[in-house]
């Protein structure tokens, strides 16, 4: 190799090599603006998650402020009614009269004296009940392959024992006698 080819490769390398730094120089610059990119998209989610959930918040607030409001006790019966039986919000055993009040956006205090001057049920918690038991002798009479565990699951109550003694109160015979009285053509 001559002296001229020797130079014009140490050229060529010495070129490369600026090459080669500039190269890094150019992705790192890439890699810190990829990285400010993504802390931005992840900044953007983030808001827009957080806009999501004040809009459902203000939503659900615009509707428990719009039944609060409503002077007509029948109107808010109605609209309990409708939520609570449509919805099968009683089957759930840990829905009580507080959290009917949450859901429709009243005072406990309001819808205790609401249900005390427009039911029969004198309590939030009684009537829930009765849907419940009303649920729990629909499933009796349709459902005979139920045991009586899943039924008083299914109706909405905490536990069999007081699944039976809500029933023996109510019509006078236990679950299992009720639905002897509709399955015996069955058999």
């Amino acid at each position: 190799m001559t002296k001229e080819e020797i130079q014009k490769l140490q050229t060529e390398n010495e070129s490369l090599r600026q090459e080669v730094e500039r190269l890094k120089d150019e992705m790192m610059r890439l890699i810190s603006r990829n990285l400010d990119l993504s802390e931005r998209l992840e900044e953007d989610v983030e808001l827009r998650r957080r806009v999501d959930v004040a809009r459902e918040i203000l939503d659900g607030n615009i509707e428990r402020q719009r039944n609060a409001d409503l002077k007509d006790d029948g109107q808010l019966m109605a609209l309990i009614e409708l939520r609570v039986e449509n919805e099968g919000l009683h089957q759930n055993p840990d829905f009580d009269g507080k959290a009917l009040a949450q859901l429709i956006g009243v005072s406990y205090e309001r819808l205790q004296r609401l249900f005390h001057r427009e039911t029969i049920h004198r309590s939030p918690e009684a009537y829930i009940d009765n849907l419940r038991t009303l649920t729990a002798l629909r499933l009796l009479r349709e459902q005979p392959n139920y045991n009586i565990a899943s039924v008083a699951e299914e109706a909405g109550f905490n536990n069999v024992r007081t699944f039976q003694r809500r029933i023996q109160d109510v019509i006078g015979m236990t679950p299992a006698e009720y639905r002897a009285l509709f399955t015996r053509d069955i058999v």
